[in-house]
């Protein structure tokens, strides 16, 4: 007696070769020959389902059937494309076909996983043309070579980095000072990708506000750089900066809202006041970017900056080293002061820390809002060194004052609230 899974894992197998083969089968319909004839003698639906039962079949009778089945297969497609070489340049439906027998030997152990990796072959075998195009006819080879430094840094590198406290007072973390310099140049190539899309007087603001919560820090590099590689978009830049604020503003609430909400209560009018101070000023500098004539978006090559990540990188590096030297020299002279130092790398390690004493009945929340103002406003301070520094003086003039008026308002709401 068969077993009714393996009756469903052939069944998976049959919709795997239905599915591969369909597609092909319309591809090859499509493909004339060097005579001008249609091509009739390509792999197709009844080659690619017998193809995939071949490999579920043999796959579960024997592993050296399996790969018989393989060599064989293989064989079969070279001389195919041998016999044919003058007439296709590609190697795309003989590679097709022993994926297929191996995804169907695959659906007899993991059909969900083969049915998948099915259906996403199909849709890149179909996906032909749009795909040719986008990388022939719209990104640059600046871009490419962006995309695999980017790549690289993510899969390769970051893997390999020790993710653990090391150097001087256990300061410094590898692993987490790469996924900076990954974060920096990830925001810079979402920026980049919102140009090509809707374009820079609203893609920049829009990518500034998402950004901002995942490191207002990163977006406003990323945007000096942008604003220094393309004066044009000096605008647009400096009002995605400063809306990457608000993300800020916006993150805190939500963090005391699910730690602490009495924190939250205390420091409400302080977080209404700065958002919407920051939220009129990014908004009235998104207007101002939109009646300012902006840069052809394909003329841009350059994604992001590799040097200003690695800058922000050793920034960051530089602070810990100082506050972890503090902390360990002088002790905890008060909770206002190591908030604060963290503040100016991170707003966000400071508030979970402190709101997490309240939460702990170890701390009032009337006693909580201080060391949370000051490492915000702290935070404040290194955002605008980052903005001298990724984007100079004409960038810094611009996203500085706005970055005031936020402290400002925020201070604001708690003298007087």
């Amino acid at each position: 007696m068969i077993d009714n899974s393996v009756l469903l894992n052939l069944g998976v197998a049959l919709g795997i070769g239905l599915l591969v083969g369909a597609e092909r089968e319309r591809s090859k319909s499509n493909v004339p020959t060097s005579n001008g004839q249609t091509d009739n003698t390509l792999a197709g639906i009844r080659t690619f389902t017998i193809a995939s039962m071949l490999g579920a079949i043999t796959s579960w009778m024997n592993f050296w059937l399996l790969f018989a089945a393989l060599v064989c297969v293989a064989l079969f497609a070279a001389v195919a494309f041998y016999v044919r070489r003058d007439e296709r340049l590609g190697l795309t439906t003989e590679i097709s076909l022993l994926f297929t027998v191996i995804l169907g030997a695959l659906a007899m152990t993991s059909p969900i996983l083969a049915a998948s990796l099915a259906v996403s072959a199909a849709i890149l075998l179909s996906a032909k043309e749009p795909i040719h195009g986008f990388v022939l006819g719209v990104v640059t080879r600046e871009e490419l070579n962006d995309f695999l430094i980017l790549a690289g840094a993510t899969l390769i590198v970051l893997p390999l980095m020790p993710n653990m406290p090391m150097g001087p007072f256990n300061a410094i973390n590898p692993h987490n000072l790469w996924l900076v310099v990954i974060l920096v140049m990830a925001i810079g190539a979402l920026g980049h990708l919102a140009l090509r899309m809707i374009g820079g007087r609203i893609g920049l603001p829009l990518v500034g506000m998402v950004s901002g919560f995942i490191s207002s820090i990163a977006t406003i590099s990323a945007m000096g750089h942008r604003s220094r590689e393309t004066p044009a978009l000096l605008g647009s830049a400096v009002a995605g900066a400063v809306l990457s604020s608000f993300s800020t503003v916006l993150q805190i609430t939500l963090i005391l809202a699910t730690i602490s909400q009495p924190t939250l209560h205390a420091l409400m009018m302080p977080l209404v006041f700065g958002g919407i101070a920051t939220l009129l000023c990014g908004g009235a500098l998104t207007l101002n970017a939109l009646h300012r004539p902006v840069a052809d978006a394909g003329k841009i090559s350059q994604s992001f900056s590799v040097k200003t990540a690695f800058y922000l990188a050793g920034i960051i590096a530089i602070v810990l080293l100082i506050s972890a030297g503090l902390n360990q020299w002088f002790g905890q002279t008060g909770l206002v002061v190591g908030s604060a130092f963290v503040g100016l790398v991170d707003a966000h390690a400071p508030t979970v820390s402190v709101a997490s004493f309240v939460a702990n009945h170890q701390l009032l929340p009337i006693e909580a809002a201080l060391p949370i103002l000051a490492a915000f406003s702290l935070n404040t301070v290194s955002k605008a060194i980052t903005a001298v520094v990724s984007g100079g003086k004409v960038f810094a003039w611009q996203v500085v004052p706005s970055l005031v008026i936020q402290v400002a308002a925020v201070w604001m709401g708690w003298l007087l609230f």
